[in-house]
């Protein structure tokens, strides 16, 4: 008797949970606008300053339960790169030969495209998910224009941050979270070489989502 009751409980409670799993699966699609906020690096001798910018990023996510969950991005924005040497002569260092003195800033007009697959843990209350985000990918900078004696860069991309969808009709919401990337400063100009430090850009987005 109590092998059965055993038993009974054991189905009860496997059946309430593969039905609170199956009710917090979610398949979507979604469309985000960021601004993309990176920090100056120093190192070989030179200062790299990212332009900040708008972009997009567009998402393909599956939830099956609160743990196992996972999305692959694509992302573009404007990536302009600015290269300096703060450790230079002065300029008003003169020789009868001519005057030898810091080279001239560089400015190296980019576009950042960015693709990763991300591990998205959450949970399901109400109308609302609250979600983590951790991934890796890969980062690619191109210069644009008709600028010379530059090249593109493809470079490892570490992915992290939180964020919060919020339901407003059965198959649409919107969509608030953070990512942090974390990479290698890109070397796009021969004048100067990469501070080969590591960047960081801070992507604070909002969009909406489709669920299927």
């Amino acid at each position: 008797m109590r092998a059965r009751w055993m038993n009974g409980l054991f189905v009860g409670v496997m059946v309430v949970f593969l039905g609170g799993a199956a009710a917090s699966a979610q398949t979507d699609v979604a469309a985000s606008v960021y601004g993309a906020f990176s920090g100056t690096t120093t190192g070989n001798g030179v200062a790299q300053s990212p332009a900040n910018s708008a972009g997009g990023m567009f998402e393909l996510r599956h939830i099956a339960n609160p743990i196992v969950g996972f999305e692959g991005t694509y992302s573009f924005n404007r990536a302009n790169q600015t290269y300096s040497c703060p450790g230079c002569p002065v300029p008003a260092l003169c020789t009868p030969s001519g005057c030898a003195g810091a080279p001239s800033p560089v400015t190296v007009p980019a576009d950042a495209h960015e693709i990763t697959a991300d591990w998205v843990p959450s949970l399901h209350i109400a109308n609302l998910r609250p979600f983590g985000i951790l991934g890796v990918g890969l980062l690619l900078d191109v210069p644009s224009g008709s600028s010379s004696g530059t090249s593109a860069t493809t470079k490892p991309v570490y992915v992290y941050g939180a964020g919060l969808d919020w339901g407003i009709l059965p198959h649409i919401g919107l969509r608030f979270q953070y990512r942090g990337n974390l990479y290698k400063s890109p070397d796009l100009t021969a004048l100067y070489t990469s501070t080969g430090t590591f960047t960081h850009t801070a992507e604070p987005m909002i969009g909406a989502y489709f669920r299927f």
